[in-house]
This record gives C-alpha cells, sequence and structure tokens, in this order.
C-alpha cells in the first residue's frame, strides 16, 4: 500500500512540479521555494567560495553540472526570518546548525552566506575548522606565538584566511570609513596607525605572514567595535565549530609534545568573536561529527559535540536541526538529478534510492552517480 502511494505520489510530482526557482535573490525566498534549486551566479560562487566553503564532493559535482544549485531549505529561511526579526542593538544571537553526518548543515550556511553577501553584512566565515587543527600536511609551519606565551600560530593558514575575508567581502573594503581605533606596533620599523583603513590591517596580514595571527586577533577586535558603533553589520560563519572543543589537536610541538585546541592563537580569536558580548551582528554555527575523529559518536545534538565547555561557552543559543529529505525535497532533487543526467534508469528508480539513501542528501548523492 505505501510503495503504490509513493510511486503515485512520484509520478505526479515529477509531471506537476519544477525543481527550480528564478528567484536568485536568498533574502526573497520564502516557503513557496521551499525543496527547489537556485542558481548562484559564477562571480558570486567565486566571490564566497574561492577559497572554501563548500563541502568538495559537492565542488566535484558543481563542476560535473556546469552550476552551483543550491536547494531553498526550511533551516535557512527559518535563521533568514529570525535576523529580520530580531533586535540588532541587543547581544549577538548565536544559532547553531546541526544534524547527522551528510544531512547539508553546509549547504544551509551556504545559502546564508549568499544572504548575508547580499544583505550587506561584513562576513567572517570560517570554512572548516578542522583544516586548522586536525589536518597536517607534512610541510604546515606552526610557530610560538611572540605575543602570546605559550601559544602557537599558523602563520600560513592565517594568511590564508585573511586572503579569504579580503575575496568575501572586497566591496565593503572600499569604504574607507572602516578604520581601525587605535595603533597596532608589528615590529620597530612596521606599524598600522590608528585611524587606517581595515583594509590596510588585512594586507598587513596577507603580506607579512609572519603577523598574520596577530593580526586577526586586531582585526577581529576592530569588527566588534565597528560593529557596535554601527558602522557595519557583522555575520559571522564557522563551520565545524565543535572541532574547537575536541581534547586535542594533530598538532605536534618539535618535542612531540600534543598541542590542545585552546593553546592555538587562532582557536581563542574565533571563540572571542564568538562571544555574545557585542552588538549589531550575527553568528551562525556548525556542528558536525565530522568535524572530529570519533568513529563511533554517539549522538550529532550539540550538548554531546560541544562538550560541556563549548555548550556553556555558546548558551544561551538558538539551535536548529537540519533534517534528512522531506518527500517534496527528495523528488525535487531526483529531478534535479535526472535533468542533469547524474540519475539514469526507469521511472520508479527512486522508490528504491528513498529507502536506500534513507532520504540523506550525502547518501542520495553517492548512490546516483554511478546510475
Amino acid at each position: 500500500m505505501f510503495t503504490r502511494n509513493w510511486k503515485h505520489l512520484c509520478r505526479r510530482y515529477s509531471q506537476a512540479v519544477t525543481f527550480r526557482t528564478s528567484e536568485i535573490y536568498p533574502a526573497q525566498h520564502n516557503e513557496n521555494q521551499i525543496g527547489l534549486f537556485y542558481t548562484i551566479k559564477p562571480d558570486l560562487c567565486k566571490q564566497l567560495f574561492n577559497h572554501g566553503g563548500l563541502p568538495k564532493s559537492f565542488m566535484k559535482q558543481t563542476k560535473t553540472f556546469t552550476e552551483t544549485a543550491i536547494m531553498v531549505r526550511q533551516p535557512a529561511l527559518d535563521i533568514m526570518d529570525c535576523i529580520r526579526a530580531s533586535d540588532m542593538n541587543k547581544p549577538v544571537i548565536r544559532y547553531v546548525l546541526y544534524g547527522e553526518k551528510g544531512s547539508g548543515k553546509s549547504l544551509t550556511l551556504a545559502h546564508l552566506l549568499h544572504y548575508a553577501l547580499e544583505e550587506g553584512y561584513l562576513i567572517l566565515h570560517v570554512p572548516w575548522v578542522s583544516e586548522w587543527l586536525r589536518r597536517t600536511p607534512r610541510h604546515k609551519e606552526m610557530t610560538n606565538s611572540q605575543t602570546k606565551e605559550g601559544f602557537v600560530d599558523l602563520p600560513l593558514d592565517a594568511a590564508e584566511w585573511l586572503l579569504h575575508f579580503k575575496t568575501q567581502n572586497q566591496a565593503l573594503l572600499k569604504n574607507c570609513e572602516l578604520k581601525i581605533s587605535k595603533d597596532y606596533e608589528w615590529s620597530k620599523r612596521e606599524k598600522t596607525e590608528a585611524g587606517s583603513p581595515i583594509a590596510a590591517l588585512v594586507e598587513h596580514g596577507i603580506n607579512r605572514v609572519k603577523y598574520a595571527c596577530d593580526v586577526i586577533d586586531a582585526l577581529l577586535l576592530e569588527i566588534k567595535i565597528l560593529s557596535n558603533s554601527k558602522q557595519c553589520k557583522t555575520f559571522v560563519a564557522i563551520d565545524g565549530f565543535n572541532s574547537f572543543y575536541y581534547p586535542m589537536t594533530r598538532l605536534n610541538t618539535p618535542t612531540k609534545k600534543k598541542i590542545k585546541p585552546e593553546e592555538v592563537t587562532l582557536t581563542n580569536s574565533f571563540l572571542e568573536l564568538t562571544k555574545n558580548d557585542w552588538n549589531n551582528g550575527v553568528v551562525v554555527l556548525t556542528i558536525d561529527q565530522l568535524a572530529v575523529p570519533d568513529e563511533n559518536q554517539e549522538s550529532f545534538l550539540p550538548r554531546y559535540l560541544l562538550y560541556k565547555k563549548g555548550f556553556e561557552h555558546l548558551d544561551p543559543f538558538v539551535p536548529i536541526e537540519v533534517g534528512r529529505y522531506t518527500d517534496k525535497e527528495f523528488l525535487s532533487c531526483a529531478n534535479y538529478y535526472r535533468d542533469r543526467l547524474w540519475l539514469r534508469g526507469p521511472s520508479d528508480l527512486e522508490t528504491e534510492l528513498k529507502f536506500t539513501s534513507a532520504s540523506n542528501p550525502y547518501n542520495f548523492m553517492l548512490q546516483c552517480a554511478p546510475l
């Protein structure tokens, strides 16, 4: 009985409903577009995600499809509605996206980043925290901090993030009104004076990689000041935030001592940013089981993945679950895959794929690839 009804729904939905929306501006998305795909223009996609932010498997898919299309889903719309309804004069609200592996948290965050760009927010985006703390290429550069005793710097990672920040905010950084509030002395010969545009601070960190971590520390402090004074509104987006609270990193000192996340200067800079001691901004974080190495994780819920310390750091926050596809979303995605020739075969193939993938977006994508 259930299978017959599902097949009937598949045929009826495929014939009656499109899988695309022509509305390309996230601020205009509403419940009428839920389950539909919208396409991000190539230049905007390059600006937002050229240095990370989209899952690697999704990036491969976009090259195959020759377009970057994101599905409009309820969690993103919920956060947009909350942002529009919130009082920006009050302390920032922290939103936490959570859900099982492959449910679409990173793509929901990508949708929100597009929204923030179109709405004129200054964006502070960390594409994947584990790239700093869990990935250790053979020549990863790590040095002792010159300004914070007992801490370590990741200068190349910091400089790369500054370049990412510069690319995402290229239009706003041309605004000469965004100026720093005090002098920053980097050495006897190098100094960034009060009143300089924050773009000068960013350029210094990119050109002088040695000081990149200290520049980020100063930059985030200055942006909080600018937000409080209403000179800009700020959108903070961090993917895999729970990696900051996993007990150990894969970083080692020359003496083979394991380094804890709280001993990395970048960790402390961005944890300061996610406090609610400033206003005129938004903080959206994702927590993910993939961000930490434990294979036998019992739960994907915030209290479990953030540990006690991370949960208390964010409390109070607004948890928003990113779940599996609804029937409408699943069929819309199946129609999109058929349009892109990613999915072929008989028309009732969707029935089997729905059960084998459990309507998990990532599993569904993988299962369609060889079909």
